[in-house]
């Protein structure tokens, strides 16, 4: 049953109010301040689904707000001093640190303040910014991009009509700018109606998993930052974590795992619990309480597996298109000045439509990236991921420090990310069982514990958003060869075979636990799952500080 739906017209819409998106916005502004400019988020506000305890290099951000320091921003720790340290099961090993984790002059706080503060500036410059509407879809006419329409609200689990009702509306522009984050819903179809992938290698991911902690001042080191590579996972597979200490007392704690894995048995949740039981680790946590959760899958393919930024009345910033620098192991700098790149280029259009010319696709911003910082930056790193997926830990290091301390990233060579991760996993009868230890409910907890404090919550009878193409796969695939990963790789119990001991097993989602990290979406080895967004306004709340 078609549903008129109201119509509001922009010039510019953006679809996320991150680094990347929030900053296109206020670079449009700069530049064009007639210019009408509409921001959706799908949270329930800015910030609200913003996971990272971050170190933000400030480049991008003293190119964009010179005098932000003066604008009364949020509250941050200047970086100290960095370890990088490789573990064994019982033992630590301080290596040198790779240059391109130096964090001399960068600031920690928390990502969600920072959005939030930016979303306030671009506010005070006119944009309009709607948080709690999720778009669920873009609107197309004659090939390109008109828009996005927002999802309806108030539709039962059965798909009929509740009481509360209302229509989503429909967000039209001249242009439209894709800041989704890691995995978009939208962006993932934009992928394939405008065959954006067809000229890059296959994107690769990780899942980044994170606690915020308040520790005993005693224990706290204002400015340090280290990072650990090697235990708890073995040597053919990428992954690492980070502590960042910083304003009142706080830690922030994160386990990064490369979804590349090939071990069905393993938990990314289970081996970040267990690595803070490690004796580098543990001394880190003692005496503290854990604050928050949450988690989020990252885009670590870099140069070689960005898309065409641009299509017929739009583009893709931040994340969306992959511009984190895994190397550094930071992304909101790239993001932001990806959004400023993509904001030029559309007042660029959007001027020229006013004197009668223009084009329907804002073409100048590839080449504006691509004589940027940004490009020679993720140039500079191309071969240091794909690295450690072909040659492991060791063969991984090695060629690291060739590509960073002989070539200086200048090597006339840039190695390909061959295949996507979903086709990485082995057979569960071919792969060896992992044994992970009981949470003690002091360092270590559970995963529905975990998702409590991440704040997440759904309407209870909206129509379920993580969508089996097949509902037939979940068993005679994912049980019968893999022994169901994805019961494993989500953070948050989502996914649960029930059924086994009367000898049927089905798979049961509860949907209502999701904290929106996507990895469902991207490791699902049929690829049978697709994350849909919820009713907007869904999912975790991180507080300030995460």
């Amino acid at each position: 049953m078609s549903v008129d739906r109201e119509q509001m017209e922009f010039d510019v819409v953006i679809v996320g109010a991150g680094p990347s998106g929030l900053a296109a916005a206020i670079r449009l502004k700069q530049i064009a301040p007639d210019t009408a400019i509409c921001v959706v988020e799908k949270g329930a506000e800015i910030g609200a689904h913003i996971l990272s305890g971050v170190v933000i290099e400030p480049r991008a951000l003293d190119e964009l707000l010179p005098n932000w320091r003066e604008m009364d921003p949020p509250s941050f720790t200047l970086a100290g001093e960095d370890k990088f340290a490789f573990l064994t099961q019982n033992r630590s090993f301080t290596l040198p640190t790779p240059p391109q984790m130096h964090n001399h002059g960068n600031l920690i706080g928390s990502l969600g303040d920072f959005c939030r503060w930016l979303g306030q500036q671009a506010e005070a410059m006119g944009v309009e910014i709607y948080p709690g509407f999720a778009a669920a879809e873009f609107l197309e006419e004659d090939g390109r991009v008109v828009g996005i329409a927002t999802g309806d609200m108030g539709v039962e689990r059965s798909g009929a009509h509740g009481p509360n009702y209302q229509p989503g509306m429909e967000l039209r522009a001249t242009y439209t700018i894709f800041a989704e984050g890691c995995r978009g819903s939208l962006t993932k179809q934009l992928f394939e109606r405008f065959n954006l992938r067809a000229e890059c290698d296959p994107q690769t991911f990780g899942l980044g998993i994170k606690e915020l902690w308040e520790i005993p001042a005693a224990n706290h080191k204002p400015g340090l930052i280290m990072h650990s590579i090697g235990w708890p996972v073995d040597s053919h597979t990428y992954g690492g974590s980070w502590l960042y200490h910083w304003g009142n007392n706080l830690v922030s704690y994160g386990f990064v795992l490369g979804l590349d894995y090939k071990n069905p048995h393993l938990s990314p949740f289970e081996e970040m619990q267990r690595l803070k039981l490690h004796p580098a680790m543990k001394p880190h946590f003692e005496g503290g309480r854990r604050i928050a959760y949450g988690a989020r899958a990252l885009n670590e393919g870099g140069l070689q597996s960005l898309p065409k930024l641009t299509f017929p009345g739009g583009c893709l910033v931040g994340d969306t298109a992959g511009f984190l620098n895994v190397a550094k192991i930071k992304g909101t700098h790239t993001a932001m000045k990806s959004g400023m790149l993509a904001a030029e280029a559309v007042a660029e259009e959007l001027a020229r439509l006013s004197e009668g010319g223009g084009s329907v696709e804002p073409a100048s911003y590839t080449a504006k990236f691509q004589q940027s910082w940004v490009a020679d930056e993720l140039h500079a790193v191309r071969n240091i991921r794909p690295g450690f997926a072909k040659w492991g830990l060791l063969g991984g290091l090695i060629n690291a420090a060739l590509d960073t301390y002989v070539f200086r990233g200048r090597a006339p060579w840039t190695l390909r990310h061959s295949h996507g991760d979903h086709e990485s996993l082995a057979k569960a009868a071919d792969s060896k069982p992992i044994a992970y230890p009981k949470p003690d409910g002091v360092i270590t907890f559970d995963r529905l514990s975990s998702v409590f404090i991440s704040n997440t919550n759904h309407a209870e009878d909206q129509p379920i958003h993580l969508r089996l193409r097949n509902p037939a796969v979940a068993i005679a695939v994912n049980w019968a060869e893999y022994r169901s990963p994805e019961t494993r790789y989500c953070p948050a119990g989502v996914y649960e075979i029930v059924g086994i001991e009367a000898g049927e097993p089905a798979l049961q989602i509860n949907a209502q636990n999701c904290v929106h990290c996507k990895t469902c979406d991207i490791k699902d080895p049929t690829q049978n799952i697709d994350w849909t967004c919820p009713e907007g306004g869904g999912g975790p709340v991180y507080p300030g500080g995460m």
